[in-house]
C-alpha cells in the first residue's frame, strides 16, 4: 500500500511539472504574438514582400533574383479540422524593370510554375514539402494554429543564441510534428526555428533551420522580419532580403489561379 501511494504521489508530481512546463511554454508563445502585433497581427489578411532572393549550394550562390512575394491568409472556419491549410502564395520573379517574367503559384490544393510558354504543374512531393514547411512556420502557427486541437507548447530552457538571451519552446501538433523555436528574452520576437524532416525517398532525416532578423514595423504595430535565412543540415540554402513589406493590400483571387486558356505543360 505504501509503495502504491508513493507511485501515485510521484505520478501526480510528474503531471504537475509537465503542466507547469506547458503553461510557461504557452505564455512565451502568447507573449511573442503580442510582440508581433497581437490582434493586429491576427487580423492581417495579406502580405506583399519585394526584395532579392538567393539560393546556395555548398556555401556558393547558385541563383539570385529580384522577386515579389504575395501571401493571402484564409480565415480559419470555426471547428476546422487539424489539416486545415489557410494560405495562398505567389512568388513572382522580376526583370530589371520590375516586370514579372515568371511566377510560382501555391494554393490550398496544388501549385504551378507559370512562364511564357504556359503552366507546369508542381510535383506532389514539392507541393507537400511547401505545405509542410508552412504548417511548421512559427508565424503561421501563431496566426492560424496556436489554438488548434492537440497543439502542445513546452518550455525547454533559457540560453543564448548568437550572444542573445533566448527562451526555447518545443511546439508539437496533433500529428506529432515538432518545431523548436527560440524567442528573444527581451523583445519576445522569434529568432530561430528548427525541425527535422524525413526524405520520403532516401529516408534520411534533414535538419531544417530558419533564422529571422531585422524586424520592422510594417503598419499598425505589426512587426515582420526583413531578413530570412534557411539552412539544411548546417548548410545555407536560401536567403531573402526584403526591401519593402506591405500588409492588407487588396489581392485578387486571379493572382493565385491560372489564367484562362493557359497551356498546361507536362512536367519532366
Amino acid at each position: 500500500m505504501k509503495v502504491l501511494s508513493l507511485l501515485i504521489i510521484l505520478a501526480l508530481g510528474s503531471i504537475a511539472q509537465e503542466t507547469a512546463i506547458q503553461q510557461r511554454g504557452r505564455k512565451i508563445v502568447e507573449t511573442a504574438l503580442e510582440a508581433l502585433g497581437g490582434a493586429q497581427f491576427l487580423a492581417v489578411t495579406s502580405r506583399t514582400e519585394q526584395g532579392r532572393l538567393y539560393a546556395f549550394h555548398n556555401d556558393r550562390t547558385t541563383g539570385a533574383a529580384r522577386a515579389k512575394l504575395y501571401t493571402v491568409y484564409i480565415s480559419r472556419p470555426e471547428g476546422a479540422a487539424a489539416g486545415f491549410f489557410g494560405q495562398r502564395e505567389r512568388q513572382s520573379f522580376l526583370s530589371k524593370k520590375d516586370k514579372e517574367e515568371r511566377a510560382v503559384i501555391f494554393n490550398e490544393l496544388d501549385a504551378f510554375d507559370l512562364g511564357y510558354r504556359g503552366a507546369t504543374p508542381i510535383t506532389k512531393d514539392v507541393y507537400d514539402r511547401y505545405r509542410d514547411s508552412a504548417l511548421r512556420n512559427i508565424f503561421y502557427i501563431l496566426k492560424h494554429r496556436r489554438n488548434e486541437k492537440g497543439m502542445i507548447f513546452e518550455y525547454r530552457e533559457t540560453t543564448t543564441l548568437d550572444n542573445l538571451p533566448v527562451e526555447v519552446v518545443d511546439i508539437t501538433d496533433d500529428d506529432n510534428r515538432v518545431v523548436k523555436v527560440y524567442f528573444h528574452l527581451s523583445t519576445h520576437l522569434p529568432l530561430r526555428q528548427v525541425y527535422d524532416r524525413r526524405n520520403p525517398e532516401t529516408r534520411e532525416v534533414n535538419e531544417e533551420v530558419s533564422l529571422f532578423t531585422k524586424y520592422r514595423d510594417v503598419g499598425g504595430g505589426v512587426k515582420w522580419p526583413f531578413n530570412i535565412t534557411r539552412h539544411r543540415n548546417g548548410e545555407k540554402i536560401f536567403e531573402l532580403f526584403s526591401e519593402s513589406v506591405k500588409i492588407n493590400e487588396p489581392l485578387s483571387d486571379s493572382q493565385f489561379k491560372l489564367p484562362t486558356g493557359v497551356a498546361i505543360i507536362k512536367p519532366r
